[in-house]
């Protein structure tokens, strides 16, 4: 880098903190909200990355280089401007920098000059987002690509044949790309379902609206919810107005005209929760200019209490302190079953609970008795869902999963975890909507995500399921696996060997997996309403709970770690 670009370095430095070259540092933006309220809860700042620009004399292994590189800035306008400096004129107007994001290893890459004007590309892949904005992991699987180039009229090597797409290391990827919710309706049109997205920050507001208007729901969600925005009708623009997080999305379409007052209020709430991640807060629908009368309709919370929920000599209930907050008439019930895994509806009427027996039940806060629901052998802890269904399905057949509704009914549901010989838990959104399990396939263990089917309110089959995350080998070879929603977004995994630390996997559907170690002996997981709510029971009845990088005991004597599904309204 010569002196002139260091001191305009510098100079940017004064004013915010810039990245340049490949490694780069932060610069200032919007600030950013936490899973709880909605948004990309990615860990990290607001970088923008300022790539090098072609050097004279550059070879074409460097021009290759610089052109990979460049993939990690966008640019204010977001359009790759660095990057297209690297292409010949001729591929200027055709490549597509957002056909495409392939997340690698940067310290993988390998560039091989195998003839003149050619150059061979190959890095380790960890996962790929698609043109929509899906994010889709990828195991480290070799990628190889080939460009060509050809020198210009000045003497310049300028790339002349490339593959659409770009090039972020993992590093940089959540730095350039931020997650945002793109928000859908249940099939009840009473909560709202994130389906995330990876959008660069600089496009966020109306890559998200684009997605939300303009394109289908991911596949794998498509049956389990839907969208107010009738068919014909297109977002156009996102223009921010006058006042500050107010912004006008233009649409067009006959049929917002002929929408219904319900439909136009539940478009407006699905924009404004969707755009919400990307630091708008009110929205004004317009039709050629003129707006569109609409109000945010109230939609269901699915945020538990922050206290845990537990089983301990004291009762059932709260733990607040070294008090138990009881819960009307269920916490009864549950204390008479002594059950060894529970998990509560979201009125705290209704519990799902397998006993020590092995057998399933459903419990109420009538007083009743506990109304066996399941008595195959080897189940797993079951879980209920906002109607008070309760789903169950033994260990060594996945594809027997039942659904036990309030009326006696039983519902085997149908396409039940493809391949999978064996699942260890599973876990039901707070919404209904998504049954994220823990499944063996192949000799390994795999964290899986399917949506839910209903008709006419009832379960009906699950849809073809995703692969999150890979958990470890077999199901039989760990001591003890749970499986947790611990968010709107977020699914938590604990497995746990006899004499090894337990591993713990906070994995969003639809980004990449983190991972963290715990203490040996875990038995249990719970989630909440974030990555701070996440906590464990121990074999031996501590109850842990996560405190920054690490995991802090907080209580004892704990018998069972329930989970909640939502609080009442």
């Amino acid at each position: 880098m010569t002196r002139v670009r260091g001191i305009l370095a510098l100079i940017l430095a004064v004013c915010a903190v810039v990245v340049t070259g490949c490694a780069g540092f932060p610069t200032s933006g919007p600030p950013e909200y936490g899973l709880e309220n909605g948004n990309t809860g990615n860990g990290s700042q607001n970088v923008a990355f300022i790539p090098n620009r072609p050097q004279p004399g550059a070879t074409p292994q460097q021009i290759v280089e610089g052109f990979i590189d460049a993939g990690s800035g966008p640019g204010v306008l977001g359009n790759w401007a660095v990057a297209q400096e690297f292409l010949a004129p001729s591929l200027r107007g055709t490549w597509n920098p957002d056909a495409q994001v392939i997340v690698d290893e940067r310290a993988d890459r390998d560039y091989v000059e195998t003839g003149e004007g050619v150059v061979d590309f190959a890095s380790e892949v960890v996962g790929s987002v698609d043109d929509k904005g899906a994010y889709q992991p990828a195991e480290l699987s070799p990628g190889n690509w080939t460009f060509r180039l050809e020198q210009q009229d000045d003497g310049e090597w300028r790339i002349t044949e490339a593959p659409d797409g770009i090039w972020l290391d993992e590093a940089q990827f959540p730095q350039v790309f931020h997650r945002y919710p793109v928000m859908y309706f249940d099939l009840s049109w009473q909560y709202l379902v994130p389906d995330v997205r990876w959008f660069p920050v600089a496009k966020a507001a109306r890559s998200i609206a684009n997605a939300l208007v303009n394109e289908p729901v991911s596949e794998w969600l498509a049956e389990s919810v839907q969208s107010a925005f009738p068919d014909g009708v297109s977002a156009v623009t996102v223009v921010p107005t006058a006042e500050e997080g107010v912004s006008d999305v233009a649409l067009k379409g006959d049929g917002m005209l002929a929408a219904s007052s319900d439909a136009r209020n539940r478009m407006l709430t699905q924009l404004e929760e969707s755009l919400r991640a990307a630091g708008v807060t009110e929205v004004v629908m317009t039709v050629d200019s003129a707006p569109i009368d609409a109000q945010p309709v109230a939609v269901r919370s699915t945020r538990v209490p922050a206290a845990p929920l537990v089983l301990a000599d004291a009762g059932f209930g709260f733990l607040t302190g070294e008090e138990i907050d009881k819960i009307p008439g269920l916490s009864a019930a549950v204390e008479a079953a002594s059950p060894v895994s529970v998990q509560v509806g979201a009125e705290r009427d209704l519990a799902a609970a397998r006993l020590a027996s092995g057998a399933v039940v459903r419990l109420n806060s009538a007083g009743t008795e506990p109304e066996v629901l399941d008595t195959r052998a080897g189940l797993v802890d079951p879980v209920i869902d906002p109607s008070g269904v309760v789903w169950s399905v033994p260990q060594n057949d996945p594809s027997a999963l039942r659904a036990y509704l309030p009326n006696g009914d039983v519902i085997d549901i149908a396409d039940a975890w493809g391949e999978a010989t064996a699942i260890a838990g599973m876990a039901l959104s707070r919404d209904g909507t998504r049954l994220a399990a823990v499944v063996s396939a192949g000799g390994r263990t795999v964290v899986s995500v399917a949506g839910v089917v209903r008709e006419d309110g009832v379960p009906a089959r699950i849809g073809q399921p995703i692969q999150l995350a890979v958990a470890g080998g077999a199901v039989v070879g760990v001591t003890r696996i749970g499986v947790t929603w611990i968010d709107d977004v977020s699914v938590g995994v604990l497995t746990s060997g006899a004499d090894t630390d337990s591993t713990v996997i906070e994995q969003v559907v639809g980004a990449p997996t983190a991972t963290s170690t715990a203490p040996s002996g875990m038995a249990s997981i719970a989630g909440g309403t974030g990555i701070s709510s996440l906590r464990l029971r121990a074999e031996d009845g501590t109850l842990y709970v996560k405190r920054g990088t690490s995991w802090q005991p907080t209580a004892t004597g704990i018998g069972v770690l329930a989970t909640q599904q939502g609080a009442p309204q």
